[in-house]
Parts: C-alpha cells; sequence; structure tokens
C-alpha cells in the first residue's frame, strides 16, 4: 500500500459498509472512517434495524457468517448466546446485535484504524487524488479513496398513484417508517402494491400490531415467495450451463424433476454473477421482465415458520394475493377507491381500502432518485446509471464509472447499487464475497503515479 491512500472514507454504515470497514482492519488495510446517517441503522442497515421481533432471516444461520474466511463464525456468536444453531432462522434483529458486536470489537482492539462518524454526506468533491466529502451539518472531511455503500434506494411510487391527492395517512410509501397499523380498525381493508418479501414482512407487521382487518396483496403475477424445506445440499455447478435465457429455463425445468426445484435452484449459485457477466443487455433486460418474478419468489425464500403464519393468514381470510395491475387510485375520504385490472383479463375492478402500503421492494433508478449526494455525483458527472437503471455502474473491481465513461481509479461503490454489473449482490454470501475482495485490493494494491494497478 503506498502512503498516498492512507485513508478511505466509508459513506454508509449498513451491512456493506460496515463489514468493509472490518475486513480494512482484518487485512491491515488503510485507515477507515465509517459514515452512517441514522445512529439506530449503524452495522445494522434498513433491513437489521426496522424489522419486527417476529421477522426472521431468510437463511439459516449456518451460510450467515459475515467473515468469508470463518465460515462459522455466526453459529459460534449464537451458540454462545444459547440463541440457536445452525440450522436456526434467526431474527433478522438479533443478525444486527451480530453485526455491531463484530464491528465494536473491531474498534476496540485497534481504535486508531478505524472512526465512526455520524452525519449525511451531501456532496462529494476531488481534493488532490483523493476527495473531500461534505456533511449536511457543515465542514469537510478528506480521504484518498472514497467507497460507496449507499445500501437500497427507497421503492418508487407505483404508476395509478398520487400520493398528494389522497389523505393523510392514507399512502404510505415505507412500510418500515411508522407504525402501518396505525388507527387502523378491524372492518378496515389494507392494500399491499407487490406481494414479494417486503409484503410478507408488512402484512406480520399489521398482525403483529393486532390489526384485524383484511389485506389484499396485489401485483403483476401475484406470485408469493416459497418457503424453505429441509432437503438434500445441491450439487453446486462449476460451469455456465446455457447460453440463452430459454435454455437455461430449460435446464432449470429439467434439473428440478430430478433434485426438486430447490436443489436446481441452489445448484445455479456459484455461476450465477458469472452468467449474468455473460449476457447482453437484451438477455438481461428479458430476464427483468419475463423471469425474474419468478426467479426472486423460488430464490428467496421465507423460514418454514414465517411460511406458516402466511398460510395461516390466509387460511382465516384475512390475507389473500392477487395477480393484476393497478389502473388509478382515487380519493375517499380519509380511504382510497382502488381500481384494478385482474390478470389475464380486461375488466377493471374497484376496491375501497383504508391504507395502501407500498411493498414493491428496492429500486435502483438514480434519475429519479431525492438523495442529496446521488444528484450531485449525477449532476457533476461523477456517476452514471448502468444500462438497466437499476443501479450504479461500475467496473469490475467495484470502481465507480463516471458519467463519460471513464472509470474513478479512488472511488468505489458496493452492495445492492452493484446489481446492474453483478446481479446477484443483495444477499450475504454475496455481499462478503464482494466486499472481502475490494478490502484486499485497498489493503495490498501498488499505486504508481497516483493510479491503482
Amino acid at each position: 500500500m503506498d502512503a498516498g491512500i492512507e485513508h478511505v472514507a466509508i459513506v454508509g454504515g449498513g451491512f456493506a459498509g460496515t463489514l468493509l470497514a472490518i475486513n480494512l482492519v482484518r487485512h491491515g488495510g488503510p485507515r477507515a472512517t465509517l459514515i452512517e446517517r441514522r445512529a439506530n441503522q449503524l452495522a445494522r442497515g434498513v433491513a437489521y434495524s426496522a424489522a419486527h421481533a417476529d421477522h426472521l432471516l431468510n437463511v439459516r444461520a449456518a451460510n450467515m457468517s459475515a467473515l468469508r474466511d470463518d465460515p462459522d463464525h455466526f453459529v459460534r456468536w449464537l451458540v454462545a448466546r444459547g440463541s440457536g444453531d445452525a440450522k436456526t432462522f434467526v431474527p433478522r434483529r438479533v443478525y444486527g446485535d451480530y453485526l455491531r458486536d463484530l464491528l465494536m470489537e473491531t474498534i476496540a482492539a485497534d481504535p486508531a484504524r478505524l472512526t465512526l462518524a455520524s452525519g449525511e454526506v451531501v456532496a462529494l468533491h476531488q481534493a488532490g487524488q483523493g476527495y473531500g466529502l461534505d456533511p449536511a451539518e457543515g465542514g469537510t472531511l478528506t480521504a484518498d479513496a472514497v467507497v460507496l455503500a449507499l445500501g437500497n434506494l427507497p421503492p418508487h411510487t407505483p404508476p395509478g398513484i398520487d400520493p398528494a391527492a389522497l389523505a393523510e395517512g392514507c399512502y404510505r410509501e415505507d412500510p418500515w417508517a411508522g407504525d402501518i397499523a396505525e388507527g387502523l380498525g378491524a372492518d378496515d381493508r389494507v392494500l399491499l402494491v407487490g406481494s414479494g418479501l417486503t409484503a410478507i414482512d408488512a402484512a406480520l407487521l399489521l398482525d403483529a400490531s393486532g390489526f384485524g382487518g383484511r389485506t389484499i396483496a396485489i401485483s403483476r403475477r401475484g406470485l408469493v415467495p416459497r418457503r424453505h424445506a429441509e432437503t438434500p445440499p445441491a450439487t453446486p455447478l462449476r460451469e455456465r450451463p446455457a447460453a440463452s435465457l430459454s435454455a437455461l429455463v430449460r435446464h432449470v425445468r429439467c434439473a428440478a424433476q430430478e433434485q426438486g426445484w430447490r436443489g436446481a435452484v441452489d445448484a445455479l449459485r456459484p455461476v450465477t454473477q458469472m452468467m449474468w457477466g455473460a449476457a447482453d443487455g437484451a438477455t438481461r433486460a428479458r430476464f427483468l421482465r419475463h423471469v425474474r418474478p419468478y426467479w426472486d419468489v423460488h430464490r428467496h425464500r421465507l423460514a418454514p415458520s414465517v411460511a406458516d403464519r402466511v398460510e395461516a393468514l390466509m387460511e382465516a381470510g384475512r390475507l389473500s394475493v392477487a395477480g393484476g395491475k393497478l389502473v388509478r387510485v382515487e380519493p375517499d375520504g380519509d380511504g382510497a377507491i382502488v381500481h384494478w385490472r385482474p390478470r389475464g383479463t380486461d375488466g377493471v375492478e374497484a376496491l375501497r381500502v383504508a391504507r395502501i402500503v407500498n411493498c414493491t421492494g428496492p429500486q435502483g433508478d438514480l434519475l429519479r432518485s431525492q438523495e442529496s449526494l446521488i444528484r450531485q455525483l449525477l449532476a457533476e458527472g461523477m456517476i452514471r446509471p448502468d444500462a438497466l437503471r437499476i443501479g450504479l455502474e461500475v467496473d469490475a473491481q467495484s470502481h465507480v464509472v463516471a458519467g463519460d465513461g471513464g472509470v474513478a481509479e479512488r472511488l468505489y461503490c458496493i452492495g445492492p447499487m452493484t446489481r446492474g454489473g453483478l446481479w446477484e449482490v443483495v444477499a450475504v454470501p454475496d455481499l462478503r464475497q464482494q466486499n472481502w475482495e475490494l478490502a484486499r485490493r485497498l489493503a495490498h494494491a501498488q499505486w504508481v503515479g497516483g493510479e491503482g494497478l
């Protein structure tokens, strides 16, 4: 490591940013400043800070170690506290405790190497070979390199909904912001826009809050995440199984007949990023439009106990899921009339609801973001959206690609915002691999004339 890169600023203290800071210390890299604007989300992010106590990880503890070189680290932490074992689906809040413990242990072991900073970075500008970071509170922090670990962008308002036209509290743009059951009665109906993992979380939040009315989830295809099951370990593929999207679908269907659909999907894990990287833009766009909904519900599954609760709500008539498209939403007193077209029909139906909750999940279109830092970086051409507008464009080494196509040697991005280039970069196994690789590069790269090799 050249003396020219002695300090790294990490913008975002969720899972990805926290783990990078930890790995920089573990790899003997440059000192780091970890910047998080929300104190309650430090080392937790939205996923592990806003969750209800009943919300569980959708992966068993055995595969949730934060450390790539110590796969049993989380299980040992869990067992030591009497909170479970390798097969446990742990509450997300508990996993947040684990990440925070790991961060604090790292700081305690080497406090001069890792500093925490609270505040929102609203602008970034070049300062010599490095960067100056401008917090909203004023002042400037300088660093030799900057890593953007921004997490997911908030969901966009679905077409057909004008929040300003609805009564206050009728539309909730974020299921994690506040009590989505507040003010609701037993005769009310709640519409969840979306039927994936976010909608499942919202349905469980409503139930845990004592909401006794009906919840209806509507998405284009009406698909719900499948449940985990005790199955033999899948045999991971080592080579890309198919060159085209249609051939890949045929491969998975054939494999599912032999080892079940869970095994067929799990076997793709080692080669998913390889397949995404080899696909051209048109193929990626086709995947997002036609295959992604099916991929998501089979790839990102529910813990068995969560699936049981969802099924119980459905059997009791308190939760239903439908496929269809929102046409328009009209105000109706404190509630709204939702006009929607059921999938496979031409007719439009009307549904009165007391509340609408946006459960479409995190988005990645930078051009629609209201985040001050993203808007500034876009305006000055320091970043650009990826071709599919599902994140921020980076190269294979996590360098940010500028608006003119050039690569910023000391500006990086990790985490879900890099999904356009990697696709599978939202789960812990993928994030810890990306994180590990960047930490090693920052720790061991040699700098010549201010350029990274």
